[in-house]
C-alpha cells in the first residue's frame, strides 16, 4: 500500500472536524426552524439582533471553527493537541445541544444551563488553541465574542420571559 499523498493526508485529517462541524450546524437548524414562531412571541431586550443576523454569523462561525479544528488536528499527535481536541468537541457538543435545550424544549433555562459552560469551554478552547497554532486560536475569536453575547442575551429573554 502507498503511502497517502500529502493533499490525502490533509483531507483526511480535515474530514472528521469539517463533518463534525457541518453536524453541529445540521443539528441546530433542525432544532432552530420549526420552533421560530415560539421565539418571536418571546420577550426580548431592546440588543436582541434581528433574526436575520443568526443565519450569515453562525455559517462564519462554523466555517471558522471547521478550518480552526483543521489546523489543530494536523499537527503532530501530542498530549497538548489531545487536550485541545477534547475541548473542541465538548463545546461542540454543547454548541449543538443548545438549540435542543432552547428552541426545541423550549427553554430559555435550559439554553442558559447549557450555554454558561460551553462559553467557558469555548475561551478554553481558543486558549489552548492559541499556544498550539495562532492562526487556528484566532479563528475562535470571533466565536468567544458571539457566545458571549449569546450568554448575556439569553440570559435576558429568560429573565424577561418569567425566569
Amino acid at each position: 500500500m502507498s503511502d497517502l499523498t500529502g493533499w490525502q493526508r490533509h483531507a483526511r485529517i480535515a474530514a472528521f472536524p469539517v463533518i463534525a462541524v457541518f453536524a453541529a450546524l445540521l443539528l441546530g437548524q433542525f432544532a432552530t426552524f420549526p420552533n421560530l414562531p415560539w421565539y418571536a412571541g418571546l420577550t426580548k431586550p431592546p440588543f436582541n439582533p434581528p433574526n436575520w443576523i443568526f443565519g450569515p454569523v453562525w455559517t462564519t462561525l462554523y466555517v471558522l471553527m471547521a478550518f480552526a479544528a483543521f489546523r489543530i488536528a494536523r499537527l503532530p499527535p501530542s498530549p497538548a493537541r489531545r487536550a485541545a481536541l477534547v475541548l473542541f468537541y465538548l463545546q461542540l457538543l454543547l454548541n449543538a445541544a443548545w438549540p435542543w435545550m432552547f428552541f426545541a424544549a423550549h427553554s430559555p433555562l435550559l439554553g442558559l444551563i447549557n450555554i454558561v459552560p460551553q462559553v467557558i469551554l469555548v475561551v478554553a478552547t481558543a486558549t489552548v488553541f492559541i499556544r498550539l497554532d495562532r492562526v487556528a486560536g484566532i479563528c475562535l475569536l470571533p466565536l468567544v465574542a458571539w457566545i458571549g453575547f449569546a450568554t448575556v442575551l439569553n440570559a435576558a429573554i429568560w429573565r424577561l420571559n418569567g425566569g
